[in-house]
């Protein structure tokens, strides 16, 4: 995935990337390896149950292949808190546990993937099973398209009146959203940003307000 680097190198610290694929929108690949065909099928899943309805779809799809390998990894990357595979048939740890590998190291979360083997009649042996699977999964996500998802952190304050021309322009260095702003005496405002962020926004708050800002809540 060299030409996200660049783009999860800085995504890392505010969130990671997970791709950039609607509920029910996959993104396929597929290579030919002596005649046999390995179909490389992505989805956004950010739950196993999600990982879950997702590999039983591709399975039904491809019913007739056969086998229909899967590994996911429902959040964050490198994670194995929430993660799985299957051989689905193949020798066992040639297919599941090398695609695994790849989708946990990617530097992508959220993530399952289903190969779909149509067998061409050409044993490939075991280490040649490893290479093409892993091989398929890696290709596949050459191509992904990726988006950030935000750790994101809020911050519930009130401020008085007069601050609040300068609070609101300090959000965007922050990449800070305003939700909610109530006036009465004083003006409650709640904001989404990333929870990196958090820690700088209450000092900078209580430096803008000269220590008067009264912060309500943060999560």
């Amino acid at each position: 995935m060299a030409k996200n680097k660049a783009k999860e190198t800085a995504a890392s610290a505010d969130g990671y990337l997970v791709p950039d694929l609607k509920p029910g929108q996959y993104h396929v690949h597929e290579i030919i390896i002596k005649r046999s065909r390995f179909i490389t099928t992505i989805a956004h899943t950010a739950s196993v149950d999600e990982a879950k309805a997702f590999i039983a779809t591709i399975s039904a799809q491809h019913a007739e292949a056969n086998h229909n390998c899967f590994a996911f990894n429902a959040t964050a990357p490198g994670s194995t808190a929430f993660c799985g595979c299957s051989d689905d048939g193949e020798p066992k740890g040639t297919a599941g546990q090398p695609m695994l590998n790849v989708v946990l190291h990617c530097g992508v979360g959220e993530l399952s993937a289903v190969v779909t083997r149509y067998f061409g009649g050409v044993l490939l042996g075991t280490g040649g099973l490893v290479k093409a699977y892993q091989g398929s999964v890696k290709e596949a996500l050459e191509t992904l398209p990726t988006c950030e998802r935000m750790i994101a952190a809020k911050l519930v304050a009130e401020i008085e009146h007069r601050y609040l021309p300068k609070f609101k322009y300090l959000l965007p260095s922050m990449r800070a959203t305003l939700v909610k702003e109530e006036y009465g005496a004083n003006v409650l405002v709640e904001v989404i940003l990333p929870q990196s962020k958090l820690d700088h926004l209450e000092r900078t708050l209580t430096d803008l307000t000269n220590g008067s800002v009264k912060i309500i809540a943060t999560s």
